[in-house]
């Protein structure tokens, strides 16, 4: 299993995949989570054709059908799902259906692709804590993912944290989705430095439950996406909860362009971030 995952450049993929290649990683797309691109598979197809001549390699020249190939490609990778405007717990049933189509449009996307996973985010109104929308949000989603994840069950689900203020609601989600076997939580730790709350209340309620990890860096403020080590993150902080509580998933460094991410696997290389191990002195 990948333990590190980039989120690739299309116009920089020589040097992406050579950076991927030298820390074992594996890649998160983001290409497809805006609608105009769900609803254009002609695009999609070109996006998928790029990333193939990379990503395949040697295998591109083995006997597999077009299928296969994809899967053999791809099978460790993952996606960002749509999630602007998605609002699967809605009350207005047109606003819920169109919600509903874009995940299943993201989720045929990652089928064809053959990938290992999808991220779609928790899309609830941050700070809004009303008993019954908090039920209701928890309840639709439940029954709905519950729902894709059994029609896809070669892909895993992750549902991520956005701006959420703390983890108790995404928590009683995992609970109640707690047997569906590829359903799980994705840690965002860049958003949860600016929730409010600390990174040891974010893991260690949702460490039973996390399947993948967001990291990038940020002033504690706002949401900037900077290299790892870059902002005011306590990167010590995170390693040591992330090992005490053993959680046990890959970790995208989600920040964009090749030097970016670069100085972030140096720095994690480094100080011996999760998953990486420290150096040792000579």
């Amino acid at each position: 299993m990948s333990k590190l995952y980039l989120v690739p450049d299309r116009k920089d993929m020589e040097r992406m995949c050579a950076l991927a290649a030298e820390y074992g990683c594996s890649f998160e797309y983001n290409d497809f989570y805006m609608a105009d691109m769900m609803d254009d598979s002609q695009r999609q197809d070109e996006a998928i054709a790029d990333y193939a001549k990379y990503r395949g390699g040697i295998a591109r020249r083995n006997p597999f059908s077009e299928i296969e190939f994809r899967r053999n490609s791809f099978s460790t990778d993952t996606m960002h799902g749509a999630f602007l405007d998605v609002t699967i717990h809605s009350d207005d049933p047109r606003i819920r259906d169109v919600s509903v189509l874009r995940v299943r449009q993201s989720m045929e996307i990652a089928k064809k692709m053959g990938l290992k996973g999808v991220v779609f985010h928790t899309g609830r109104l941050a700070g809004f804590r009303a008993p019954g929308y908090l039920r209701n949000w928890r309840d639709r989603n439940a029954s709905f993912f519950t729902e894709v994840a059994n029609q896809y069950p070669e892909q895993q689900i992750y549902m991520e944290n956005m701006f959420d203020e703390a983890p108790d609601i995404l928590a009683g989600l995992a609970e109640k989705m707690k047997d569906v076997g590829n359903f799980g939580i994705c840690l965002d730790y860049a958003h949860a430095m600016i929730s409010g709350c600390s990174g040891q209340e974010w893991i260690e309620t949702l460490a039973p439950y996390i399947r993948h990890i967001h990291i990038n860096d940020n002033d504690l403020k706002n949401d900037l996406h900077l290299a790892v080590g870059a902002g005011q993150t306590d990167w010590t902080e995170f390693d040591q909860l992330v090992r005490k509580y053993q959680v046990k998933a890959p970790v995208l460094v989600e920040v964009s362009g090749y030097e970016a991410q670069k100085e972030s696997l140096l720095y994690m290389k480094r100080h011996g971030i999760y998953p990486m191990e420290k150096e040792r002195e000579e």
